[in-house]
């Protein structure tokens, strides 16, 4: 990285990511199979412009009943060959994920990798949101894996919304 400054401005389409800014209280339930019974989730969701607006972190802070989940994600920048997000996700587990996000004219929008997928709805007045997730272990029958939802935060520490 050099010293000079000739930054370029974000992408417009990166703007369509200010919906997810802020701190989010999630909660939500990864179902059950035929031997682990449902988990529970609760914790924080916060997502945060990197200095530039070129980079959208996503950190998540969350309990899978008595396990503690930290994950942190950078999404971003809009890639105009294929109309999506790139995605990138790390864990406190050592997992790396990688998937590419979009969003509909209706502002639904859908994460995708090899094999989880969701879908995300952000209600009218942006402060609560419902993801329904899937996984898939041969790439091509998938399953219900988790359902979550947002609230949004406020009050001290909260990141608000642009």
């Amino acid at each position: 990285m050099s010293g000079d400054d000739n930054t370029r401005a974000p992408r417009s389409e990166n703007q369509r990511l200010n919906a997810l800014v802020g701190h989010w209280r999630s909660q939500g339930r990864m179902a059950a199979t035929t031997i682990d019974p449902a988990i529970r989730i609760a914790g924080s969701d916060t997502y945060e412009w990197l200095a530039g607006e070129h980079f959208l972190i996503h950190r998540v802070d969350v309990r899978m009943n008595e396990e503690h989940v930290e994950v942190i994600e950078m999404i971003g920048p809009y890639d105009p060959a294929s109309r999506t997000y790139p995605m990138r996700s790390f864990d406190n587990h050592g997992n790396f994920v990688t998937m590419r996000a979009s969003v509909d004219d209706e502002g639904v929008w859908t994460f995708a990798g090899e094999t989880e997928r969701a879908t995300l709805v952000i209600a009218e007045d942006g402060d609560s949101m419902t993801a329904e997730w899937e996984r898939t272990d041969n790439g091509s029958n998938w399953r219900h894996w988790m359902d979550t939802s947002f609230t949004r935060a406020s009050g001290p520490g909260a990141i608000p919304r642009r």
